[in-house]
């Protein structure tokens, strides 16, 4: 019965019902994941080069002081996240918002035809752009002939 007179009164004020289900999802706003994707495939073209500080200067303040100089920060990826450091090919999955960060999954292929996917937690910077703040990387189901 509450639930009635509660659905009666928001229905006489103008205010629409919307079931949890239907209710919009929370979505990243387009400049934002444009600008996303453009730090980490500049990150991505880094690697690509070898260019160690440039590589380093996309990642956020907190991954750069536990890494301390891109030379450290390049050999970790080159020995933990040799799929990052050379992907065959990249293709950007939807970002998802987590509080003032974002979530970013990328489809990555190794040179072997492997699946993976790289989660990047991407961190806004004072002045608005954006830094990565970490990737995991897991291994996905089939392979690409």
């Amino acid at each position: 019965m509450r639930n009635f007179v509660l659905s009666l009164l928001l229905l006489a004020s103008g205010m629409a019902f919307v079931p949890l289900s239907l209710a919009q999802e929370p979505v990243v706003a387009p400049a934002d994941a444009k600008a996303i994707e453009q730090v980490i495939r500049a990150q991505l073209d880094a690697f690509a080069h070898d260019d160690a500080d440039k590589a380093f200067s996309y990642a956020a303040p907190g991954i750069r002081g536990v890494f301390g100089n891109a030379a450290n920060f390049i050999s970790m990826v080159k020995r933990g996240y040799p799929v990052v450091y050379r992907p065959a090919s990249v293709i950007f999955l939807k970002a998802v918002p987590d509080g003032d960060a974002v979530i970013q999954p990328v489809r990555m292929t190794d040179g072997e035809g492997r699946i993976w996917i790289a989660v990047y937690l991407m961190e806004r910077q004072a002045g608005g752009g954006w830094l990565t703040n970490g990737c995991q990387l897991g291994r996905s189901e089939g392979q690409v002939t």
